[in-house]
């Protein structure tokens, strides 16, 4: 309670993030994305967008505010991508879900959040087509004050380009809901709801 969260990229991980974190007493849930909420992005969200509302071309942050408004009056969109420019909109916040597909901007996103001693962690996950199966890895990183140096220095959290086959296969929203839920066990585990080793960090 109390607790003022941003989840930070609202594809198929960050939408499934928000699914759950929906659902505890936090105060606020601060989503920020600039993207546009497509048929695609349908198939690897949570619930089941209607015709009509894929027609209105909405946006990701304007159309989960409307949907978890239903049971979450803190939820606040932000229709901007995260960058150097506009940091401010992590002011205020206590732990961060950074589920953005873009590892480019990233850079000044985790130094802002480790200047500002806020807790975060960062999902990823990586998909290829092998002899017409697909095998990939989920990561996730949490990323707390006291505990940060496996970031930098095991480059746990790619910062540059990347690409897969992840952007060619829209029926994968089971790997985005493990990933997202994982990510929330983490949290949870941090903060002390679920028992587990709270004197390192936790990648799977």
């Amino acid at each position: 309670r109390g607790h003022k969260i941003g989840i930070v990229g609202l594809g198929g991980t960050g939408s499934y993030v928000l699914d759950q974190v929906a659902k505890t007493p936090v105060e606020q849930i601060r989503l920020i994305d600039g993207d546009f909420f497509e048929n695609h992005n349908a198939f690897r969200a949570p619930g089941a967008a209607s015709l009509d509302q894929l027609r209105t071309h909405p946006l990701k942050v304007d159309y989960f505010a409307q949907l978890y408004g239903h049971m979450h009056r803190g939820v606040q969109p932000h229709a901007e991508y995260l960058d150097s420019t506009n940091l401010q909109l992590l002011e205020g916040l206590d732990f961060v879900f950074l589920c953005s597909d873009d590892p480019k901007g990233k850079t000044a996103v985790i130094g802002y959040l480790e200047d500002h001693r806020v807790g975060f962690i960062d999902v990823g996950m990586g998909v290829e087509e092998v002899d017409g199966h697909l095998t990939g890895l989920l990561r996730v990183t949490t990323s707390t004050p006291g505990h940060r140096d496996h970031v930098h220095h095991k480059d746990r959290i790619p910062q540059g380009q990347g690409g897969d086959d992840y952007g060619r296969n829209i029926q994968i929203a089971d790997l985005n809901a493990l990933n997202a839920q994982l990510a929330v066990i983490g949290w949870k585990r941090q903060l002390g709801f679920y028992a587990g080793d709270l004197e390192g960090f936790s990648t799977y």
